[in-house]
């Protein structure tokens, strides 16, 4: 009898144990967030992913950038310029420091673009001064206008030099962050003003639901 009864006490603690390891490991797992609680924090979902077609430019480095170079991984693709006063330089250490909390196989599997809006400037060698100041892993991209132009509208980013300004010009365009998912197809995008807290959740949330 003494026996049996130390056995199913064993067995009783045991079960207990694994129930509240379960427990524990459920609550450090973090909450993936509903499509509406998304958009609550700024990430807005395209209903049904775009394919975005071909296109031909090139990144910083001188490699091509095709179509391949967005498959295999999510993307973050930033367009703006390196003459840009304020919000592009802004918004490129935003994303440094977003890609410095990234863990695990969040960080191996997103990459950061930079793509110009303003090619007669940014050229391959403008470019490769100026994107690695940031982070060493992000791609600034550039080519030509009318090829940059359609890139840009089939992101819903379109962008305009700004008249009446000479040399020292500006560039109108947008502040969001498109989000390219591993398919290279056009997934949704950021919101400006981006949060660092909250598009880090967002981001995780993106990425577990499309891999569950």
């Amino acid at each position: 009898m003494t026996r049996g009864i130390r056995l199913t006490i064993v067995g009783v603690l045991a079960f207990v144990l694994l129930i509240v390891a379960g427990f524990v490991h459920r609550i450090q797992q973090p909450r993936v967030l509903t499509v509406s609680e998304m958009r609550a924090n700024g990430l807005f979902l395209l209903d049904t992913p775009r394919e975005l077609g071909d296109f031909a430019l090139v990144d910083h480095r001188g490699e091509p950038f095709v179509p391949a170079r967005l498959e295999g991984q999510w993307s973050l693709v930033f367009f703006g310029f390196t003459h840009c006063p304020d919000i592009c330089p802004t918004t490129m250490a935003f994303l440094d420091r977003l890609a410095g909390k990234l863990e695990g196989t969040e960080a191996e599997d997103t990459a950061v673009f930079m793509v110009s809006v303003d090619p007669a400037r940014d050229t391959v060698d403008q470019l490769a001064s100026y994107v690695p100041y940031f982070n060493d892993d992000f791609t600034g991209v550039t080519g030509e206008f009318l090829d940059l132009y359609s890139f840009a509208t089939k992101l819903n980013a379109p962008f305009r030099k700004v008249p009446g300004q000479g040399e020292d010009y500006v560039v109108d365009h947008s502040a969001n962050v498109v989000l390219i998912n591993p398919r290279g197809d056009y997934h949704g995008f950021f919101k400006a003003p981006l949060d660092l807290a909250k598009m880090k959740v967002t981001l995780r949330s993106a990425l577990y639901r499309w891999n569950r």
